[in-house]
């Protein structure tokens, strides 16, 4: 991919309403040309192209590295723009979880109509939608007057993007403009739902803000979780089957108490390594490393999902071999901390 200049543009709090005007008209200028924009949603920084054009498409793939069958979600600003993508009405199941989590960080897989470019399904038959919930996502898409695809603003594999910084340190001089909306919300990518078969039961293949107990409660069913190694061969989401979330610095995951994890620093210690850690912070007394990360209080799961993967990027600017960081408990927001680690930690 060519160099180019990259425009950074900056929405102060949104409080600005002719800088939040001007941004959206540019970046929808962008989009229109068949170029990459980087913006924030309220899940990480999306790498925006307009999700109707092959050519444009083809430039995500490129720009990041990215495997193409990989398939990516499309973003959408309105249930009007869903229908032209999808080739089957909606299932009872997809109109529940529409009614009750969008516009939100909550992926749904559909049938794909012949509108939508294979490259963006990865030559599937299913298209994953997304309608956000950032107000500034939802105006550039609604300006754009198309869906956008947009996998999270960085080069292929590493930890995602939560802050414009991040994505200007993969991306800059690689896409058209990086638009700066301050920190990320959730911090972790949104929850894929598998529901393009009316016939079953839908299908967790991504584990996201939006719990597995909240999804439950919605439909008044029992979820179905794709099992991590079946996901691999059955690849119908992003973030499936290739290594996502990493650090350059090796990641080692330690359960149990922290004692465990000292034992762990002290033998790695011995051998010559520099350690860090990321733990919570009522760890923070109990732990001895080069360096400390604190995750958050272990009884704050969205402010540990929000830091996570900030931390995973600040390692790589410490002088350490090594992270070990802690476990959580697979329950609520603690199975998408988790899936985002095991990833992160999978050599």
């Amino acid at each position: 991919m060519s160099c180019q200049q990259t425009e950074h543009l900056v929405v102060d709090n949104y409080v600005d309403e002719k800088a939040w005007r001007e941004c959206v008209g540019k970046a929808a200028h962008i989009l229109r040309a068949e170029e990459l924009v980087a913006f924030p949603t309220e899940t990480v920084y999306g790498l925006g192209a307009n999700g109707l054009s092959t050519r444009a498409v083809k430039k995500i793939f490129e720009v990041k590295g990215r495997p193409s069958d990989n398939p990516l979600i499309l973003h959408i600003g309105s249930l009007a723009q869903l229908h032209p993508l999808i080739r089957a009405p909606l299932s009872f199941h997809a109109e529940r979880l529409i009614e009750h989590f969008w516009p939100g960080p909550l992926t749904l897989i559909f049938p794909a109509s012949d509108r939508v470019p294979p490259v963006v399904t990865a030559g599937l038959d299913t298209v994953a939608v997304r309608m956000p919930a950032h107000p500034l996502a939802r105006e550039i898409i609604a300006e754009a007057d198309v869906p956008i695809a947009a996998p999270s603003a960085n080069r292929s594999g590493k930890p995602s993007p939560t802050r414009a910084e991040h994505v200007s340190e993969d991306l800059d001089g690689r896409v058209a403009a990086i638009i700066d909306g301050g920190s990320t919300g959730y911090g972790l990518e949104s929850t894929v739902v598998d529901v393009s078969d009316g016939e079953r039961p839908p299908r967790i293949l991504r584990p996201g803000g939006i719990t597995e107990e909240e999804l439950e409660e919605a439909l008044g069913l029992s979820m179905v979780v794709e099992d991590r190694e079946r996901s691999k061969q059955n690849v119908r989401a992003p973030g499936m089957k290739y290594r996502h979330y990493s650090p350059d610095t090796n990641v080692k995951l330690v359960d149990g108490p922290s004692k465990d994890m000292q034992a762990r620093i002290d033998e790695a210690r011995k051998r010559g390594e520099k350690v860090a850690a990321a733990i919570t912070s009522e760890r923070v007394e109990k732990i001895s490393a080069d360096e400390v990360l604190i995750l958050g209080d272990a009884s704050d799961l969205q402010t540990i999902s929000s830091h996570l993967y900030n931390h995973l990027r600040a390692v790589d600017k410490m002088d350490v071999d090594v992270l070990f960081v802690q476990t959580f408990t697979e329950k609520g927001l603690g199975k998408a901390i988790m899936n985002r680690l095991y990833k992160a930690a999978h050599s």
